[in-house]
């Protein structure tokens, strides 16, 4: 693991997988539609929202997809990934009130390029609402083996002058 309590390209596994879940409130809703522009009525609009086909407000796909954002972050690799891509299916409307969970896991690692496909699924009372792929970059011990140990001899060093 890394300083932040990420994984290390060489900590992988394929088939290593984690979780993070997150119940979607009215507040996330209105929140996002204002950080994001998104205003569209589906979201924001009870009464042209009962209308349509899904028969009342959805939460935004993207506010949904996010949870996957947390997990990589949070979870799996964790502190230090840095997202390259993400690919989404959408499958089922989110409603306000319902517990998304999002899931990561390893499906290829290239450890030459520090590089992690992750598939990612999001589901909703274990129906899936999203699916999809990530690429992911992390880190390696190996730098970090470097640098101690040009701390070490530098010590050393000082200590012999």
């Amino acid at each position: 693991m890394n300083i932040l309590g990420g994984y290390d390209i060489e900590d992988f596994t394929v088939g290593m997988n984690a979780t993070f879940s997150k119940t979607i409130t009215e507040a996330d809703i209105v929140l996002f539609a204002g950080v994001s522009g998104d205003n569209n009525a589906l979201h924001i609009n009870e009464e042209y929202a009962q209308v349509t086909q899904f028969g009342g407000r959805i939460a935004h796909g993207m506010l949904t997809a996010s949870v996957i954002s947390a997990a990589v972050a949070n979870k799996l690799p964790g502190p230090g990934a840095v997202y390259m891509s993400q690919s989404l299916i959408f499958r089922a409307p989110v409603r306000p009130g319902d517990t998304v969970h999002a899931t990561v896991t390893v499906k290829e690692i290239f450890t030459d390029r520090k590089r992690v496909v992750l598939q990612t699924t999001c589901t909703v009372k274990g129906h899936a609402v999203i699916d999809g792929e990530a690429l992911v970059k992390v880190g390696s011990r190996q730098p970090a083996a470097a640098v101690q140990a040009e701390l070490d001899r530098i010590r050393i060093a000082a200590k012999s002058a």
